[in-house]
């Protein structure tokens, strides 16, 4: 199975003014991240808020992300919901503005079987709209998708890759085995991307970049190039990082940090809300000590 991308994905955030998608502060993200050498961008995903997101303007930041990115990376769209007739739409519109892929979510709340997650993403890829890439996080959505579950949903020859956002290694791994050469796995934790890869992940889709895109697209392809002991020390010298901007739930943290970076506003739609100002104080001070900042 070759792959959409190598290295480093960001999972971009999506910015806000006065309750509305700040598009220029967008553009930006996506020409600085384009700049700092990412493999691709994924639109609409977790990190960018879709679930506070009408569907005109979740669609609308694909499109967008997709026109500004013009083809010099990949865009792979989030498309994910708890209702595959959604889905389906969703990527069926996502291919007309240009975008290479869907990231499509484990459907939450409704919490269907093993049975219904194999036949849910099976629907999907059977529409044959968007390349699937598989986003196991169950921490959000409250499912898992157990090894032999992805191990057969990944026999679909429209399903390509995964995001594995487990936490569980020992079962990120036996995943891994068995689905072989069906699909090329991404770690979905920022804390992982180094351990993952060293048993043969191609990369990650990342919060973190939004953040220090140069320094996680160094990480990773040190790790697909052979230099793990750099790679994992740029892992290591990132991890208070890392941990900083998971400390509340996500986006919050690099929303503050972006803000810091001058990036974009800080700024959330309920019922997510600012970072707690203790937090605050110590994700800056990291940022100082790391370099992103003076």
């Amino acid at each position: 199975m070759s792959a959409l991308f190598y290295g480093c994905g960001t999972a971009l955030i999506t910015p806000f003014r006065n309750n509305e998608v700040d598009y220029p502060a967008l553009d930006a993200l996506v020409e600085s991240q384009i700049e700092a050498g990412v493999d691709a961008l994924v639109a609409a995903g977790t990190t960018g808020e879709p679930a506070t997101m009408t569907w005109e303007e979740h669609l609308a930041v694909i499109r967008r992300v997709v026109e500004v990115a013009h083809g010099r990376v990949p865009v792979i769209a989030g498309t994910g919901s708890n209702c595959t007739r959604e889905a389906v739409e969703a990527a069926r519109m996502s291919k007309e503005f240009g975008a290479d892929a869907q990231l499509v979510v484990t459907p939450y709340y409704n919490k269907t079987s093993q049975e219904g997650l194999v036949a849910h993403f099976h629907a999907i890829a059977d529409a044959a709209t968007l390349p699937v890439y598989v986003y196991n996080v169950p921490s959000r959505t409250g499912i898992n998708i157990g090894p032999a579950s992805l191990a057969e949903i990944c026999r679909h020859p429209n399903i390509v890759a995964v995001k594995e956002a487990s936490s569980d290694v020992g079962q990120s791994l036996e995943k891994l085995r068995l689905v072989g050469a069906d699909a090329v796995f991404y770690s979905g934790n920022d804390d992982l991307i180094v351990p993952l890869m060293a048993c043969g992940f191609k990369g990650v889709i990342s919060v973190l970049s939004n953040v220090a895109p140069k320094e996680t697209v160094r990480m990773t392809h040190a790790a697909l190039e052979g230099r793990m002991e750099e790679a994992a020390g740029e892992q290591l010298r990132l991890m208070p990082l890392i941990n900083a901007l998971f400390c509340e739930t996500s986006p919050i943290p690099v929303k503050a940090a972006m803000n810091r970076l001058g990036k974009c506003e800080d700024e959330l739609r309920l019922p997510l809300v600012p970072m707690q100002p203790a937090n605050r104080v110590k994700l800056y001070e990291i940022m100082k000590q790391t370099g992103l900042t003076a």
